[in-house]
């Protein structure tokens, strides 16, 4: 089994998060991609409850049956560092081909995560990229390439635009959207 990890805040998963991950999933002929969505993420402050976030990517993802969410973070107590996360995946999956799907930026900054000589050990490093973005060449971390679709969103723009009661429809699934109307999410209103 060909088994991809895609990790993140996820707070909210948008229309970018999915195309690159479809596009992962073909580039690298995965069987299944779990969506992962970190508890404490260690390297930037997360303003929604894993819970919701968890919510939020089972609702992105519904319908798409190479994707899966998986709580595995939010099991576990303290920071959420990938490491925990492939080395747990190893012993769940023992016969898997795992392959940690990251962005391009994510490879640069990956010598200030925790053990990321042992990341680039358990699982392949798929990096996503988009064109013109440049890849490290570090020999100590190699990398596959995965080409996606440049698709210019980010959560950061998704919560902005729910605070000043701007739209979102067209940006975040309608069923993600619909959780952050419910819950009321990022001080404002979705439409």
């Amino acid at each position: 089994m060909r088994l991809g990890v895609y990790g993140g805040a996820f707070d909210p998963p948008h229309l970018g998060h999915l195309t690159a991950a479809s596009d992962a999933c073909d580039a690298l002929g995965l069987d299944r991609l779990l969506w992962i969505p970190s508890a404490v993420h260690p390297l930037k402050p997360v303003r929604t409850a894993p819970e919701l976030r968890l919510e939020m990517v089972r609702a992105a993802i519904q319908g798409d049956p190479r994707f899966a969410a998986d709580d595995l973070e939010l099991r576990r107590t303290g920071p959420s560092y990938t490491v925990d996360t492939l080395r747990a995946l190893r012993q769940r999956e023992p016969g898997a081909a795992l392959f940690f799907v990251t962005g391009a930026d994510n490879l640069a900054d990956l010598p200030r995560w925790r053990e990321p000589d042992q990341i680039a050990r358990l699982a392949t490093l798929a990096v996503m990229s988009r064109a013109g973005d440049q890849l490290s060449a570090d020999p100590a971390f190699p990398a596959v390439p995965v080409p996606v679709t440049r698709v210019d969103l980010s959560s950061t723009e998704v919560r902005r635009r729910v605070a000043a009661g701007l739209s979102i429809r067209y940006l975040v699934p309608e069923a993600v959207r619909e959780v952050i109307a419910r819950e009321r999410l990022y001080g404002g209103h979705s439409r």
